[in-house]
């Protein structure tokens, strides 16, 4: 009794007391308390050496990472993927037009402005349907396109029954996206880019739903060719982070950038 009121003094009476009456207990509450603290640190990893080349942009490699996202667009806008990636893209291929057909807040233009660098923006939010080929810009416009489409049905962006995330079924959505990439192959001058940021999710009818194989294959069939390696871009501030699942799964924490160009 004596012990018991001695710790009291020290803290909380109920969590003194059955410190000290289940030892067994208060040992596995020190063993979680430390898994979670250790779930909550950040984790550093080191990426390999780059070797030197003639790049402008030296930290532009297949590992890309940006923990801020800059001040481009509106970070509370659903799916705003920072434009650091942009920036750096820009300044490595150094266009002269730029589209952005899915513009969201703004993000890409904000980086165009930015850079001095002319782009032409629009988004299903304004009523532009970026797979209707009939409103799409005429044909070898563009130097650069700048695609982040959505991820079907991750997060839905407008009420819009155009917009792809709204698409019902997969096969709809890909459908729909496919003729997305052939107006962009359309619209690309000879030797253009395209860079389309995309990721992989599980849904939750479909399962594990591979929509970067999708984009390759989809860019091809258009026509594109891919002009370098994927750029695998952490995902930093994605809000699934801050969540807690009572599932299991293996958490996907990035989203892959595919650059594709228009043969000559």
């Amino acid at each position: 009794m004596n012990a018991t009121s001695h710790d009291n003094s020290k803290g909380d009476p109920m969590t003194q007391s059955t410190l000290t009456a289940n030892p067994f207990f208060a040992g596995r509450m020190k063993r979680a308390a430390t898994r979670n603290e250790a779930c909550d640190r950040p984790v550093y990893a080191r990426l390999p050496q780059s070797p030197r080349n003639g790049s402008p942009v030296p930290h532009l490699t297949s590992l890309y990472h940006f923990h801020r996202a800059g001040d481009y667009g509106d970070r509370a806008y659903p799916g705003n993927c920072g434009g650091n990636l942009i920036k750096d893209l820009l300044t490595y291929f150094e266009p002269g037009l730029v589209f952005d057909p899915m513009s969201g807040s703004g993000t890409c233009a904000d980086v165009c402005e930015e850079m001095g660098v002319p782009c032409v923006s629009f988004d299903i939010h304004t009523g532009f349907d970026a797979c209707n080929a009939a409103e799409f810009p005429g044909p070898e416009t563009f130097d650069f396109i700048w695609a982040h489409p959505a991820y079907w049905r991750m997060k839905l962006y407008a009420d819009d029954p155009r917009d792809l995330s709204r698409s019902p079924t997969l096969d709809h959505f890909l459908r729909r996206y496919g003729q997305f990439l052939r107006n962009c192959a359309s619209a690309l001058k000879p030797d253009g880019k395209l860079a389309v940021l995309m990721g992989d999710y599980s849904d939750r009818d479909e399962g594990f739903v591979p929509l970067t194989f999708h984009t390759k294959r989809l860019a091809f069939a258009a026509g594109l060719r891919q002009h370098c390696t994927d750029i695998i871009r952490f995902s930093h501030g994605a809000s699934s982070g801050k969540k807690v699942y009572r599932s299991r799964f293996i958490p996907g924490l990035h989203d892959t950038c595919m650059v594709f160009t228009k043969n000559r």
